[in-house]
């Protein structure tokens, strides 16, 4: 028997290391999805992976300093904050109740809401968990390892929207629809988004209506399939940009909250629509990132 060719020998041998890694780096048959965290390690939790391969495996890191957001921190937003509360109240009770997709203007407080949900609720046994929309695939997994925990838990992506064609759209579509892998009854879907409908709108979907005869205008399947996911939201709340009284008010709570005293507040109200017209924009974010830096000087 003729010998191998030592250039073939050494590729073999190369072939089998990697081999060897890989099987490593993939998920065992009978091994869990998700790896369970320490649930009593934090009231947070973001999904991790070392991949973004479908078969890589996840795990649910704790939060180590939850941002302690209260509802009375949020101003001009009574109306959203009501409804968002009143539902998410419903559900830490056991009670019936909605997935909640919170969309509009940006630095409107949509993020800072559901913060504020779970520091009112987390005494009562609400727990969240943060997901990427890249990782999204994986939500029937998350909703699997949390199925039998007593906790309730917010499912929570922020900044939600998705191009044509990404994978963890029709994940999120399956879920919330309620098919087989449904979330169970510890379980809340919220996402927040710029788009109120999750998926860029183009001019040209427009050319997709049509008219009826007795004058009625209706959707084309391109418009109807963008509107699909964020109709099976049971609870749209909208968000809109502030007027000047708002934004001033806003500040007003914010330096208030920041110690600042009442005459100074007063005097800042000049140099924070200077700061608001600098930045184009008169969002709650624009509002707090002024008072951290008017809180930071000396007001004595």
């Amino acid at each position: 028997m003729s010998k191998l060719d030592p250039a073939l020998i050494q590729f073999l041998q190369r072939a089998e290391s990697l081999v060897a890694r890989l099987d490593a780096l993939l998920p065992a048959h009978d091994q869990a999805a998700v790896a369970t965290p320490d649930w009593g390690a934090s009231i947070a939790f973001r999904y991790r992976k070392r991949s973004a391969a479908a078969w890589a495996t996840g795990w649910l890191e704790p939060v180590r300093h939850v941002a302690s957001i209260r509802y009375d921190d949020l101003q001009e937003v009574d109306t959203q904050k009501e409804r968002f509360a009143r539902n998410l109240a419903q559900f830490v009770e056991g009670k019936t109740a909605n997935n909640v997709l919170l969309s509009g203007a940006r630095g409107t407080g949509k993020s800072s809401l559901v913060k504020a949900g779970l520091h009112a609720h987390a005494a009562q046994g609400l727990r969240l968990i943060e997901v990427d929309k890249a990782d999204m695939i994986d939500l029937p997994d998350l909703i699997e390892l949390v199925s039998t925990r007593p906790e309730r838990f917010i499912v929570f992506c922020d900044d939600l929207s998705f191009d044509e064609g990404e994978p963890g759209y029709k994940a999120l579509k399956s879920i919330l629809d309620g098919t087989v892998s449904a979330s169970g009854d510890n379980v809340m879907i919220i996402a927040t988004s710029n788009r109120r409908h999750l998926l860029p709108e183009y001019h040209s979907d427009n050319k997709t209506y049509k008219h009826t005869e007795d004058g009625e205008l209706h959707p084309g399947e391109v418009v109807e399939e963008k509107i699909s996911l964020s109709e099976r939201f049971g609870l749209w709340i909208s968000f809109y940009p502030f007027s000047q009284d708002e934004y001033l008010a806003i500040v007003a709570q914010w330096l208030n909250h920041l110690g600042v005293p009442p005459g100074a507040i007063e005097a800042a109200r000049p140099e924070a629509l200077v700061w608001a017209l600098e930045r184009g924009s008169r969002s709650g974010r624009v509002a707090y990132q002024f008072a951290k830096d008017y809180a930071g000087r000396d007001h004595g």
